[in-house]
């Protein structure tokens, strides 16, 4: 009988699943041995060399990582996660307006242009967003932002609470 040696994939995963036990130099060390096992150019592995950045307290580092990954053509899930996390760290550089404007962009796409795994991400677009706006004095667009992500998930007061989150930026509702 043989087995499979787990793919990089899985590897990455386990590698995370298990963030907290590693010092971050040494988390950061551990994604960069994995990420050497691809080519230079490869836009999933600059994507997790950035999140080991970010996730370990880096933002600046992670910036350019998420951008090369992003130039590359990255995709899916990962595409998606990096403008996430992209726009969080810029929003921790002090630049909340480039961070909203990439999340707009994002927030922009058509359900129908992502998969499921994409679209489970929607409510994290729209939170991090919020966390944009906020900083960059728009908070009645973060706190209807906010509400209308938490107004679906409510047992009771769905549509009241979608309609008052509207009305925060939509005066005409008042």
């Amino acid at each position: 009988m043989t087995t499979e040696a787990p793919s990089w994939d899985d590897r990455v995963a386990a590698l995370w699943a298990a963030l907290d036990a590693y010092e971050p130099a040494d988390f950061r060390a551990r994604v960069a041995e994995l990420a050497a096992e691809r080519p230079a150019d490869d836009a999933p592995a600059l994507f997790e060399q950035g999140a080991a950045h970010d996730s370990t307290g880096l933002p600046a580092e992670a910036v350019a990582y998420y951008r090369r990954a992003l130039d590359l053509g990255l995709t899916g899930l990962r595409r998606r996660r990096a403008v996430i996390q992209l726009a969080s760290s810029l929003r921790n550089l002090g630049q909340p307006e480039r961070g909203a404007a990439l999340l707009t962009a994002e927030r922009a796409i058509p359900a129908d242009r992502l998969d499921a795994d994409e679209r489970a991400l929607a409510g994290a677009v729209d939170a991090f967003l919020g966390l944009c706006l906020a900083d960059t004095g728009r908070e009645r667009e973060a706190a209807a932002l906010a509400l209308g992500a938490l107004a679906p998930l409510l047992p009771r007061y769905n549509r009241s609470l979608a309609y008052y989150a509207q009305a925060l930026v939509d005066p005409a509702r008042d």
